[in-house]
């Protein structure tokens, strides 16, 4: 009988054959919360952007402000005001503050005029992807008609 595979441990009882059973406890272990590492995360043959474990809740946030913006695309094309969208980690308070954070500011007053999405007041209230997603459309949209001046329900696509 040879080895069992590395990475793997081999049980043996009194009376009984070899057992191989699965990966070494601690192993797999995801620590620190950062998802999963290592070869099984990265790029390869069969998975060339590599798996969607390996991106970081901030990528995914990212991709899901793209998406957002995409669908909106006509209405960039249509209105005259250009407007500049930004995303930030969470906005800089100072230490007196006693209000509710703010999950997205428009600054209008920039030249274009810029709407900033805080990545983590929009989702630390957020339980799921699809409030998440809503989260996000929901800031997008009251920001923009603001710059526009329309109503928010006009832009939205859905």
């Amino acid at each position: 009988m040879g080895h069992p595979p590395r990475g793997t441990r081999r049980f043996v009882g009194p009376g009984l054959d070899p057992v191989v059973l699965g990966p070494r406890p601690g192993r797999l272990r995801d620590r620190r919360g950062r998802g999963a590492r290592g070869p099984l995360a990265l790029p390869g043959p069969l998975s060339p952007a590599s798996v969607p474990l390996h991106r970081s809740p901030r990528d995914a946030f990212d991709r899901l402000v793209a998406e957002v913006l995409e669908a909106l695309e006509p209405h960039f094309v249509r209105e005259t005001d250009d407007v500049d969208v930004v995303v930030e980690e969470a906005p800089l308070l100072p230490p007196e503050w006693d209000e509710r954070v703010p999950s997205s500011v428009v600054a209008q007053h920039l030249s274009p005029a810029r709407l900033v999405l805080y990545r983590l007041p929009l989702s630390r209230g957020c339980t799921s992807r699809a409030d998440l997603e809503d989260a996000v459309w929901e800031a997008m949209l009251d920001g923009l008609a603001q710059v526009w001046h329309v109503p928010p329900e006009s832009l939205d696509p859905r």
